[in-house]
């Protein structure tokens, strides 16, 4: 596991200390993230203080680190979804984490073991941006040796059941 900016890894102490009601608070927030301090406190059976404190705290320790709406990317404008595989030099991870971070459309960026050594996920308008991305801008950076692209046809985002 790793904290929000990835940086380091959590202690197993941090991860324990999660019991069974932050856990159902957790998957009750991954379905709706705008669900109110009242509504997550009844469907767990505390009170809306206690419901607070465990959410501030979560949030706190870095187990929450943020609140998204989950995005339908093609009526968002963004219809062309791909995952995009890296080869990069020996130890260049932080530098080329710097410039993917910089790039449009980037929505989830991972250091991997394996044949390659980074796996992008990217939304872009349509092939064609896809295109410029990958050749005008990724494989511009020194660092990446070589990029292999799998286009996305279909997709869909797990929800944990309540």
């Amino acid at each position: 596991m790793s904290t929000a900016g990835g940086s380091g890894a959590v202690s197993t102490e941090q991860t324990s200390r999660l019991d069974r009601i932050d856990r159902s608070i957790l998957r009750l927030l991954q379905q709706d993230g705008r669900a109110s301090i009242r509504s997550v406190a009844e469907r767990v059976h505390v009170s809306r203080a206690n419901a607070y404190a465990r959410i501030s705290r979560m949030v706190e320790d870095g187990v929450i680190r943020g609140f998204t709406a989950r995005i339908d990317h093609e009526r968002a404008g963004q219809g062309a979804s791909a995952y995009i595989t890296l080869k990069i030099v020996q130890n260049s991870w932080r530098t080329v984490r710097e410039q993917l971070l910089g790039l449009p459309g980037v929505a989830h960026i991972a250091l991997v073991g394996g044949e390659f050594d980074v796996l992008l996920l990217v939304h872009t308008a349509d092939n064609q941006a896809l295109r410029e991305l990958v050749l005008g801008q990724i494989q511009n950076i020194p660092q990446v040796l070589a990029t292999q692209t799998l286009l996305v046809f279909e997709e869909t985002d797990q929800v944990p059941p309540v």
